[in-house]
Order: C-alpha cells, then structure tokens, then sequence
C-alpha cells in the first residue's frame, strides 16, 4: 500500500514509501492517514479488491456504535466472508497484496472480542492489520491486551491493538489524569503491540451535550479540547506513541470536488480566516486538519470517502520544513540558520519535531509548498 494512489502522475519532490502491517512499528504507526470506519455487517469485500475508494490506506469494520447489538453476530459473519473473498482473490491473481488496505476491527467489548478472534485461521490473520479496543480504561485494557498478546503468540502474526479514549472517567477532570495514568501504565507493558492511540471526540463531545457545527473545529468545544489536550500531553512525550485526530462529522458529496483556480494565497492562514477554498463541508474539515497537525495529532477517523484526500493529502509535508528537518537531524548540535535563511533551528529542542516530521514525510511524501495541497487534493490530469 502507498499514500496518494488516487493521484498517480502528482510529482512529489520525495515521493511516498510503500507499506503494509509487517512495516516496522516506528514507521507504520505513521502510515494510518484517514481510517475509515463502515458497520461490520457491511459487504466491502468487494469494494477493496476493485480498488472502489484508492485513496483507502486503512479501514476499520466496526461491531460497536456501527452496529446494533442484534446485528452483531451477522456482522462477524460478514467479516469472516471478507477476508475469505479477499483471500481466494489474492489466490487467484485477482488482487495483489500490496494493494491491501490496513485492516482493523473494532469489537464491541473483551468478551466480544475472544469470541471473534476464534473464529479467525491463520489465512484471516495475515490479512489483519489489528482490533480498535473502544472505551478503553483502567478496567478492561489489561484483559484486551493480554489476549491479542495470545493471539500474537497463537498465530506467530503480528496483530496490533488500538485503545479508543473516549471513556466518561477521562472525560470528566477529577478523574483524568489518573485514568489517563492508569491507561498508559497499561499499553507501556505490551508497547510493541500499540499501533495508535485513538480519541473519540463525538463521545467526550456526548459527555458535555454539544457538538460542532461546520464553522467550528474541535478545539473550540472547550471542555472536549481539554480532553484532547491531556491525551496528547500523556501519550506523545518524545514521540512514543501517536495519536489520531477524531472523526469530523459532516461531508458534502459533489460529483465534481475540485478546486476552482486561485490566485496566490497562503493555505493554512486562509483557512484559519475562514475564506472559502471549497465547500464548508470540505473547508470545515480542513481547518481542523490543519489545528490538528499543528496539534501533534498524526491520522484522522473519518466516516466519509470523500474525506480521504484531504486528511492524507494535509499530512504531506512541504520541502521547506522537510530540509529544516534534515538539519536538525543531521547537526550535532547548537544553533543554526535554516537552509530557508528564514528561522532558527536549534537542533536539541527541535530534535522530536524533526524526527515527527521526517517519519510524515517517508508516509506522505513532500511537496513543494502550501500551494501544492491543492494540487495533490485533486487529480492530476
């Protein structure tokens, strides 16, 4: 699998690197970009194989909110046909491996889980890329953890696990930090088998009865930007884990999503100032793509197609920081000018930034400048 793939003639200064679930864990836990959520007992089999969405880099099939409880043992059902058709496809030279998506699954529960997983063989297991463990906390993820840990040593696979935050004990302050704690004391001890850690603004958002409308980002819900703002302090110190932004909500579906000619403008400063680029819809969810990036955030749930170039595409990083980058990294140390000639670049405070920016850059590849999202948004004729 590659970034971008909707876009094939877009010239990259540093082009995007190929991945799959056996990439290593520093580098793949960088490559999620925007993983789209569907109801498990949804018949997408067919979809990946015919490539029907190619800018789909990681999916997830969803036994949880997507599905009602009825619906669930249809729904594991259904999942099972999907990795039975993508596999006798792989078999029959119908689809090539490297073309599949990262493949998760979100459970419902622990006891939702190890049912599932026994339904799996191993020819399951190497289409898997890992579970979404939701409401995850202090009480249920040592039982998630200990048996994807089983399942690791089961099948001799590597299979990953991602803890969903969005329980009500990290939503509300008094209890926070120390679930928060708790949490992480939890997903250090099985480290290598944490891909990403995902937040659930919509259920926070629950929490607080509100929720953003189309002119507002995420961090303007002041009791959900908390919530965020303490994840990401207690997850990303020195790069340990990432973490991805939460789902936005809405999308305008047109049959022609394409940018109409600009004059020239500075991208990011244009949609903080909310001028129009595209659509609210689309220009809504940009601006948090941009807070988001700024944020430390690296990925995006979204629930829409439509969504899929502007998240992976916003994570491109341009040559001008990709050489500030290189300097921080290849500098012993002290203080230096950017290559730019337009900033400091000091290289022992700037060192976890730069390595944060050249992982983005291998996943997303670079681009020119600001200008060029535009430019890699939309296909290339």
């Amino acid at each position: 699998m590659r970034h971008h793939l909707y876009n094939p003639n877009y010239k990259f200064v540093v082009p995007p690197m190929e991945f799959d679930k056996y990439t290593d864990r520093s580098m793949l836990q960088y490559c999620l970009g925007a993983t789209m959520y569907m109801p498990g007992n949804k018949d997408f089999a067919q979809a990946i194989i015919d490539q029907k969405y190619k800018g789909l880099a990681s999916m997830v099939m969803c036994f949880e909110d997507a599905c009602k409880p009825e619906d669930v043992p249809a729904a594991e059902i259904n999942s099972i046909a999907l990795l039975d058709t993508i596999n006798e496809a792989i078999k029959a030279g119908k689809f090539e491996y490297k073309l599949l998506p990262l493949i998760f699954f979100r459970v419902r529960n622990v006891e939702q889980f190890k049912h599932f997983a026994s339904m799996l063989k191993l020819e399951h297991v190497k289409l898997i890329a890992g579970f979404n463990f939701p409401k995850f906390n202090v009480s249920n993820g040592e039982d998630y953890y200990r048996h994807l840990r089983e399942l690791n040593e089961k099948f001799g696979e590597i299979i990953y696990g991602m803890p969903i935050i969005e329980d009500r004990c990290v939503a509300f302050k008094e209890s926070r930090i120390q679930e928060l704690i708790g949490i992480k004391e939890i997903i250090d001890r099985y480290e290598d088998l944490v891909l990403n850690i995902r937040v659930g603004g919509t259920d926070f958002s629950s929490v607080f009865g509100v929720r953003r409308g189309m002119s507002y980002t995420i961090y303007d819900m002041q009791t959900v930007r908390s919530c965020l703002c303490d994840i990401l302090n207690v997850f990303t110190r020195d790069n340990q884990y990432t973490v991805s932004g939460p789902v936005w909500e809405y999308f305008r579906a047109e049959k022609k999503m394409r940018f109409q000619p600009l004059p020239e403008f500075d991208f990011t400063t244009a949609l903080i100032k909310h001028d129009a680029i595209l659509n609210d819809a689309v220009d809504g969810l940009l601006r948090e793509l941009v807070l988001d990036k700024a944020n430390g955030f690296i990925g995006k749930t979204i629930i829409h197609p439509t969504h899929l170039n502007y998240v992976n595409g916003i994570l491109a990083v341009v040559k001008e920081e990709y050489e500030d980058a290189l300097q921080v990294m290849n500098t012993s140390g002290g203080v230096i000018k950017s290559s730019g000639g337009n900033k400091m670049n000091e290289i022992g405070p700037h060192k976890n930034w730069a390595e944060k920016l050249y992982y983005r850059a291998q996943a997303y590849g670079v681009i020119e400048n600001e200008r060029s999202y535009l430019q890699l948004f939309t296909l290339v004729n």
